[in-house]
């Protein structure tokens, strides 16, 4: 049978209620990709894997969370539901609540959602909302607006979103056979790496494929839990991750403990350059979603990243970089214009 979707695979292994009306746009079941030449360049002898979450439809991890959410919600009898989100939440939200039918409102920071994200939010029909304030501040508002009216909260504190999440960390397994040594992740508000975490440890103790250590990675001008205190004003290039007061804080500094791993931050010149180094290597991803190697990298250079020879190593790429494409084309020169004659273009190829 073809594949049908997170909820038709590993439903069993949720923990939803059984009013839960499947909603899917087939999401999940994502590439492990083996990326060989990046270990090499990095130095380390390990086999180095890709978990290119940019693949779900609406071109983010959030679609896993987010197809348990508004089933949940559906199923329920839910009219609308409603989100704070620095963009890829904005636009699963607003996908999956049009395929329900249902009313999409989204909030977001005024001036700080990438074009890509934005565009998605509104071309899947969504209320978007600016505020003039954080992505915190929108957090707030929206988690109040819900507890007053008959609107679904579906950010990661809806506990639906993590079971969705979760089954990232199963697909993993399942094609390694057992979990990774280490697995690196951005870390924002924090709901991935919680999700993360759940889903191994569940794999474990109901499949003993083991448990991996996990290296969180924060952007510097956003990285409260490197820090030990909220950031008022956050600032990275990394969108995505620009999140001062991470609702899941706790459970990912949890996470990183017991799997005997850490949480670090990397600045936006790192983020930027192993994008591109990502990309040299064939999978370009937003910004955000290179932070988990940025770290492995910021680690290994560093000399306190141990690693086995032969070590298993999952990075996880959480948005694909068509999210934000601005940022390589406000940097990038005009490609240069020839005449429309074969011969200048053969003398341009042969270096003349």
């Amino acid at each position: 049978m073809s594949y049908q979707g997170v909820l038709d695979r590993y439903g069993p292994l949720l923990d939803i209620p059984a009013h839960t009306k499947p909603v899917t746009l087939l999401e999940g079941n994502t590439p492990l990709i083996a990326m060989p030449g990046l270990a090499d360049e990095l130095g380390g002898d390990f086999e180095l894997y890709v978990k290119f979450e940019g693949m779900n439809p609406t071109g983010s991890f959030k679609d896993r969370g987010m197809t348990v959410a508004i089933s949940e919600a559906y199923g329920g009898g839910s009219q609308a539901v409603i989100c704070a989100s620095t963009g890829n939440t904005a636009a699963s939200a607003a996908a999956y609540a049009a395929r329900a039918g249902l009313r999409a409102i989204v909030l977001i920071p005024q001036g700080k959602v990438a074009a890509g994200k934005l565009a998605g939010a509104i071309a899947y029909g969504a209320e978007v909302i600016q505020i003039d304030g954080s992505f915190d501040d929108a957090l707030s508002m929206v988690v109040e607006i819900s507890q007053r009216q008959p609107i679904a909260l579906v950010n990661s504190l809806n506990p639906y979103r993590l079971e969705g999440q979760k089954t990232a960390a199963f697909e993993i397994c399942d094609v390694l056979g057992q979990a990774p040594d280490w697995l690196c992740l951005p870390v924002g508000n924090a709901g991935n790496i919680t999700a993360y975490w759940m889903g191994f440890r569940q794999y474990e103790q109901t499949r003993s494929t083991g448990l991996p250590h996990i290296l969180g990675v924060q952007a510097a001008g956003s990285a409260p839990l490197v820090l030990g205190r909220p950031v008022d004003h956050p600032e990275t290039v990394a969108t995505a991750i620009r999140i001062g007061r991470p609702a899941r804080g706790e459970q990912a500094l949890q996470a990183a403990e017991e799997s005997h791993g850490r949480i670090i931050a990397v600045s936006d010149e790192q983020i930027l350059a192993m994008q591109k180094r990502l990309a040299a290597h064939g999978v370009w991803v937003e910004p955000a979603s290179a932070a988990g190697l940025a770290g492995l990298a910021h680690e290994l250079q560093q000399g306190t990243f141990k690693i086995t020879p032969g070590q298993r190593i999952v990075a996880v790429c959480t948005g694909h970089g068509l999210k934000d494409p601005d940022i390589i084309t406000r940097s990038m020169a005009a490609p240069r214009v020839l005449p429309a004659k074969v011969d200048v273009l053969e003398a341009v190829l042969a270096g003349k």
